[in-house]
């Protein structure tokens, strides 16, 4: 374990930052990206803000009425994630300049193995340096580096210094490193547990490290997991398959939410923007999944197969609905929510000789839609069968 040389790098409030960087007159204001506020009686939710946002306190996944309450003067700008696409897509090939093992987590966050290639570069922390350069240089953003010899240790550490941060933790000190954290720093770990653990009196990680396990039962099976985590265990490697195996988003709300209409919102943004991201790659994908953390940071998922292969996000809507809906949380709250496609395949290839035309009228509407709303944002225009609400 020791030595690797793992990079977590996290770009900072990156749709907020790819807006700055194009509109100077955005910059050192509140920016936030996501819904219609429609002053503070617009639905759905925050997809990300400016660091000058997050001084009034508004957060991702927060909803956008919320945020409009906390921040009036904020800017509020419709998503569009073709640019951050692009912008991303930038961002990878320069941390592939570095090594290729990367494992691109989401469009704004990606894990580096830097073990085999960081001689090259004049070490593992020269190598991070250069590399906050490179991304700087060509696109004119910054992003913040956790450097460590596990996974987790590189997530947390790159979050400690935001923005334009650069944190290492040394080979064998991982434990150390983690000790006294706030317990809610532990990656994956949800405020219902995080509440549980500190009637505990586990106020630290270090205080859980050091807890015997049967001081434990009370997080059932999820407590043997976190107490190796909060040790500095973590074995999971970096993965670079290479060839996409699916495309999916998550979102994390700041306080688990038991509000329908919240959840709903959420899926159906996290639906568009998993079709964004298939469509600007050019993929549709026949599997279409589900993925809910409740309280508790108990998780399930659920998946269907299409007959068709799809990119389109009405379909992959009504699919999530159905499953979301099938699943039944009862009073449980919600504490992550996420959607994936896989199954994945070109979109131009046809699977069906029946499919064409109906494909092709589809097509060429949802090519309407997204041009009205390049043009005139997100809000302008729903496609049939859409919510009108979100």
């Amino acid at each position: 374990m020791a030595g690797r040389h793992i990079l977590h790098v996290d770009m900072d409030a990156f749709f907020a930052a790819v807006e700055q960087r194009d509109d100077p007159s955005l910059r050192g204001r509140p920016v936030i990206i996501g819904a219609d506020p429609k002053g503070g009686r617009g639905r759905g939710v925050v997809s990300t803000c400016s660091y000058e946002a997050r001084k009034f306190g508004v957060r991702s996944a927060m909803p956008i009425s919320e945020a409009w309450r906390r921040c009036p003067a904020g800017i509020y700008l419709r998503p569009d994630f073709r640019k951050y696409s692009r912008a991303s897509s930038v961002i990878e090939k320069a941390f592939h300049e570095f090594t290729p093992d990367v494992e691109m987590v989401s469009v704004d966050e990606a894990f580096l193995d830097i073990t085999l290639s960081a001689h090259l570069f004049g070490g593992p922390e020269e190598s991070c340096r250069r590399l906050k350069a490179r991304v700087l240089e060509l696109t004119g953003l910054t992003c913040s580096v956790g450097l460590a010899p596990t996974k987790m240790c590189a997530k947390i550490a790159s979050d400690l210094r935001k923005p334009d941060g650069f944190v290492t933790v040394p080979p064998g000190g991982e434990a150390a490193f983690l000790a006294p954290l706030d317990i809610s720093k532990l990656w994956g770990l949800g405020p219902k547990t995080a509440a549980s653990l500190r009637s505990a009196g586990l106020n630290t990680i270090g205080e859980l490290a050091a807890c015997p396990g049967e001081r434990l039962m009370f997080l059932g099976s999820a407590g043997p997991a976190l107490k190796a985590l909060a040790m500095g265990v973590d074995p999971r490697a970096v993965s670079s398959d290479g060839e996409a195996k699916s495309v999916s988003n998550e979102v994390t709300f700041d306080i688990d939410t038991g509000d329908e209409r919240e959840i709903r919102e959420s899926l159906v943004a996290l639906c568009d923007k998993v079709s964004s991201r298939l469509r600007e790659a050019g993929l549709k994908g026949r599997t279409i999944g589900l993925k809910i953390r409740l309280e508790g940071f108990v998780t399930f998922t659920r998946a269907r197969t299409v007959p068709l292969a799809t990119n389109y996000a009405d379909v992959i809507w009504k699919e999530v609905s159905g499953l979301y809906s099938a699943f039944g949380r009862g009073r449980r709250k919600v504490r992550l929510l996420g959607v994936k496609v896989s199954g994945l395949m070109p979109a131009s290839e046809r699977e069906s000789l029946f499919e064409a035309e109906g494909d092709d009228r589809r097509e060429r509407s949802h090519k309407a839609v997204e041009e009205i709303r390049r043009k005139f944002g997100r809000g302008s225009i729903y496609r049939a069968g859409g919510r009108r609400d979100v």
